[in-house]
């Protein structure tokens, strides 16, 4: 290791050792999300209610629904069996959540699960277009409505006559139009000047509809907050006796990250440790990508030059128009190579030999006693032979050898 390079690697861990001594003393910031979630201890999560709604609804049974829509979770328990038909729970069906989120065709089911006797207790800050149409309510969004020092409390004074000051919450959203007639005032918000309604009860058929706009009062914030937490046990106290069907899907936190460093990411000191090695091995490398060893020459082997010779003898003799010449060397070479890869006698090239090279080369017999006649006849002859003779002699070899 050179100078250089540890003067880089000293400036590294000197900057490293400056980031975790500055980042150790900053205070992790709070997380503010309205999460709604039950897993979430943040302030704005339900963690705590989920903790404690088996104390708040005494004698009740609680069924949490986390992993299907509500159609599919009153749909699976309704039976057909009758004119009107029936379902095998009854109950009221609790949703929290900071907007109405539900699909139209869990809206529908809810609307025919309340038909049957049963009941459904939502608080949201906005709810589905369709539930609202129905029963026919209006919302009044109007921002300017927002109060800093806004409270809430029970309509009825048997439950509370206590009003409870709900600072820096959103009060923009209220039931500004109901039906007077069949609709029951359960709830408001708002100051001394003016009071707004934020919690109704509504009957359809056999069965009703609360609908609560204050979210908020369910969260860890304001259950851990002065006396809020009497406020959200008034609230819940007008929840019919029975089993509750509360609907949490969305709010276990579902949305966790598939990677494999989620749990290190989600670690301040484990994500800075993570950064702080990948900001290392880049360094490393920029520093480290020249090469420690000079290029080899790649040396190329000696090329075989049998064959270019073997071609030059060849064209001599076939220049000079010594066809015969030519013939002996090609039959020397083949009885060479049958000599050597099959280990036969070349001496007296008879049936004896034909049957014996047919059965060790495996080539065509009739082949094989074509180019022993060719050979015979060639040492027979004394005279010069044509070119003729030569292609065919070579042909006839080159079938035994190919």
């Amino acid at each position: 290791m050179n100078k250089s390079i540890k003067i880089y690697i000293a400036i590294l861990v000197f900057v490293f050792a400056i980031i975790l001594i500055a980042s150790s003393n900053q205070q992790k910031p709070i997380d503010w999300r309205p999460t709604y979630s039950v897993n979430d201890k943040i302030p704005y999560g339900l963690y705590i209610f989920d903790k404690e709604i088996n104390g708040v609804l005494k004698n009740q049974k609680i069924e949490r629904v986390s992993t299907i829509t509500p159609y599919e979770f009153l749909d699976s328990k309704y039976v057909p069996d009758t004119i009107d038909g029936k379902y095998k729970i009854k109950g009221t069906f609790l949703n929290i959540a900071p907007s109405g989120e539900i699909d139209n065709q869990s809206v529908t089911e809810l609307f025919y699960f309340v038909s049957h006797g049963n009941n459904a207790f939502l608080s949201m800050k906005t709810f589905p277009q369709s539930l609202l149409d129905s029963l026919k309510i209006e919302l009044n969004t109007n921002f300017q409505n927002s109060d800093p020092n806004v409270k809430m409390w029970i309509a009825n004074k048997k439950v509370s006559t206590k009003k409870y000051p709900f600072k820096d919450i959103d009060t923009e959203n209220y039931f500004a139009k109901i039906d007077t007639a069949t609709t029951t005032i359960l709830g408001y918000q708002g100051n001394e000047k003016q009071k707004h309604i934020n919690f109704i009860k509504v009957p359809y058929i056999h069965g009703y509809f609360y609908l609560h706009m204050q979210p908020v009062a369910f969260t860890n914030y304001h259950l851990l907050k002065a006396d809020h937490y009497q406020y959200t046990q008034n609230v819940l106290s007008y929840v019919p006796k029975g089993n509750i069907y509360w609907y949490t899907k969305g709010q276990n936190s579902e949305s966790i990250s598939d990677s494999p460093l989620r749990y290190i990411l989600s670690q301040p000191a484990l994500k800075w440790a993570w950064y702080l090695f990948l900001i290392g091995m880049l360094i490393f490398i920029l520093f480290n990508a020249k090469r420690k060893q000079r290029i080899v020459p790649i040396l190329k082997p000696l090329p075989n030059l049998t064959v270019d010779f073997t071609k030059t003898i060849g064209n001599l003799y076939y220049q000079e128009g010594d066809h015969y010449n030519i013939i002996d060397k090609k039959i020397i070479y083949f009885l060479e190579r049958m000599r050597n890869e099959y280990m036969l006698d070349t001496t007296k090239l008879d049936d004896d030999f034909i049957t014996k090279l047919h059965h060790k080369s495996g080539k065509d017999e009739n082949d094989i006693r074509e180019l022993v006649f060719l050979i015979n006849e060639h040492r027979k002859s004394y005279h010069g032979s044509l070119e003729e003779d030569l292609i065919r002699i070579n042909n006839a070899i080159e079938k035994i050898l190919n």
